[in-house]
């Protein structure tokens, strides 16, 4: 059968009449119907792609035939397994481009491709291959007519195979209840392929919506919107189809979900929130945060570094590792390193649309903090830094106002006596050229853990860690609606108010439920995973702040900076006897960690003994 026959089979409207005046009426109407409906157009075009180079692949000359761009990022393509059970899952707001996308963008990444789709998508030859056809229009029978495609769909993941999943069933329409245009309640079948396939899950999200007609007809009758599916092909001609790929959901992840409703809903999020990155929002945002910026301070010279450094005493010295040293020492001590310190802590900063505006980023509390920085020595550099400041001395001599963090939070007053003397510590950076590696980050904070065992009474840390404003508003939104479910000291939370405060809308994914209706298992790790698919850049959380989580780190406040580029910093607070032993001896040592340990033990003791 040659091509021309084959547009005449699938795209004319059957008689079922065999009459001839019953027969002839029908093929009137139909023929008018077929032209109305785009049929008879989208069968001209059917032709000419299977009269092209058979080579090239159906998918690939459809797309050339119909003049429809695929913008796809290739470093999230490349997040796409090449092995193994891996479902697809997304939304479907379109009917027909969608899959024709798929089909040509998967392929190229592995060959074991095959949809789990409407099983009318499958009369297509050329298709029909990549197909397991089941019903979706339900109806008498509808069930246990799809028992068997998705035993296939089941087997072919349990062999490794990729199985591409439209969970709504049928296409995006307008939903008076939402006011917006999105899938459908997605069927929780999807749920039991993924665990019976012991497949991952990998989301996908199409931008874009079928015409106001489409949606229009649908009000007055669903199958007026099926019968316009050919017309909103044929207007997706000569365009560009926006496709974004998210990062691979494992297994095991899903199978921890108590109910299939709940992973459903979890792919749902994960699938509508890559809808949600906006590289307008972030840009803009760090374009304006930056432009009224002025020079930098000039570099101070190697060698004074060099000689100042090398005066100090050496129980400033706290650790050593290949050319890095870790020092610790009080702003006097120290005025030329200071000052370096001041111009990359600018410097690092603005990068992530943050900073002071000014050549140096020093304030008045750096002259009675103590400063701990990494010094490399065949270089002669600074190559990251933190701030410490001793509450006990520091109240004594200035109140409450001498602590960085009043600034942005005002303490009650019995706060601090509540936790005991602590260690406010911020301000941390790490230079842009170091940044790609761990261990400045690592080194910095084994010299807090031996600053720490050294003065075993600083128990408890804390201070701001932030959340620049290069995040969107749905990242940040997403990152302290988490926090503050699962990571807040109600007690301590009560004692502190921010002086600027976040105030948080009701968080809303467009195609999901409320925020209240989400599943019920999401963390930090699932924020982060959520965060890097709707950021551009694919940045997760931020890494300090994930330090403070593994740390055992939880939450008072946040606060926004209007001094700092807005920047969004949240308070954290590390209880050290609460944190992992493991963790604190890879910071203090294992004698270090001991030590510490057993000082609190004896204090424990001691207050016991005081109050018998």
């Amino acid at each position: 059968m040659d091509g021309s026959s084959q547009s005449t089979d699938i795209f004319r409207i059957a008689n079922p009449f065999r009459d001839p005046l019953r027969r002839g009426a029908f093929a009137l109407a139909a023929g008018l119907a077929e032209h109305l409906f785009g049929l008879r157009r989208c069968a001209g075009l059917y032709g000419r792609i299977t009269s092209g180079d058979k080579d090239e692949g159906f998918p690939a000359r459809a797309l050339e035939i119909l003049g429809i761009e695929c913008a796809a990022h290739p470093a999230e393509l490349a997040q796409v397994p090449g092995s193994g059970p891996v479902v697809v899952v997304a939304n479907h707001p379109f009917g027909a481009v969608e899959g024709i996308v798929l089909a040509r963008l998967l392929r190229q990444i592995r060959p074991d491709v095959k949809f789990l789709a409407n099983y009318l998508l499958g009369r297509l030859p050329e298709m029909r291959h990549l197909f397991i056809g089941v019903d979706p229009f339900g109806g008498r029978g509808a069930g246990g007519r799809n028992v068997g495609p998705l035993r296939e769909a089941i087997r072919w993941l349990r062999e490794g195979g990729m199985l591409v999943v439209f969970p709504a069933g049928e296409v995006s329409h307008l939903s008076i209840r939402r006011r917006e245009v999105s899938d459908p309640r997605w069927s929780e079948t999807l749920a039991r392929i993924v665990r019976h396939g012991g497949a991952a899950a990998v989301p996908v999200h199409f931008a874009g919506r079928n015409s106001p007609l489409f949606h229009g007809a649908g009000l007055v009758h669903p199958l007026l919107r099926t019968a316009l599916l050919p017309r909103e092909l044929l207007n997706k001609r000569d365009s560009t189809i926006r496709v974004r790929v998210g990062t691979p959901v494992p297994n095991r992840k899903l199978c921890g979900f108590a109910t299939d409703r709940e992973m459903v809903a979890y792919l749902r999020l994960r699938t509508y929130l890559l809808g949600s990155a906006s590289e307008t929002e972030t840009g803009a945002k760090q374009t304006a945060s930056l432009s009224g910026f002025g020079p930098l301070a000039i570099p101070v010279e190697p060698e004074l570094l060099a000689a100042e450094i090398g005066n100090l005493p050496d129980d400033h010295f706290l650790v050593e590792s290949g050319p890095f040293r870790v020092v610790v020492a009080e702003a006097g001590r120290i005025p030329a390193t200071l000052r370096e310190i001041g111009r990359l802590r600018e410097i690092t900063f603005r990068q992530v649309g943050e900073g002071t505006g000014r050549p140096s980023d020093l304030d008045r509390f750096d002259a009675h903090y103590r400063h701990l920085f990494i010094w490399n020595r065949e270089k002669c550099e600074l190559v990251g830094a933190y701030r410490l400041g001793e509450t006990d001395t520091i109240i004594q001599q200035f109140g409450m106002e001498g602590l960085y963090t009043s600034t942005l939070f005002t303490y009650r007053v019995d706060f601090l006596d509540r936790i005991g003397p602590a260690l406010e510590v911020g301000r941390s950076f790490v230079r842009p050229e170091y940044q790609k590696s761990y261990t400045p980050l690592l080194l910095l904070w084994k010299g807090i853990g031996r600053f720490v065992a050294a003065n075993p009474r600083y128990r408890v840390l804390f201070g701001a860690v932030s959340i620049s404003r290069e995040y969107s508003d749905l990242s940040r939104q997403l990152i302290v609606s988490t926090l503050q479910q699962g990571r807040l000291i109600p007690e301590l939370a009560r004692m502190v108010t921010a002086r600027t405060p976040l105030r948080l809308k009701p968080l809303r994914v467009r195609g999901c439920e409320p925020a209240g209706d989400w599943p019920a298992a999401l963390d930090l790790e699932d924020v982060a995973a959520m965060v890097a698919d709707i950021e551009v850049d694919h940045k997760g959380v931020p890494v300090l702040l994930r330090h403070y989580v593994n740390l055992g780190g939880k939450f008072l406040g946040f606060n926004i900076d209007r001094e700092f580029s807005d920047v969004l910093d949240g308070l954290v607070l590390v209880d050290l006897l609460e944190t992992e032993g493991k963790t604190l001896e890879r910071y203090m040592g294992k004698d270090g960690a001991r030590a510490f340990l057993a000082w609190h033990s004896r204090e424990g003791n001691e207050a016991v003994r005081r109050s018998a």
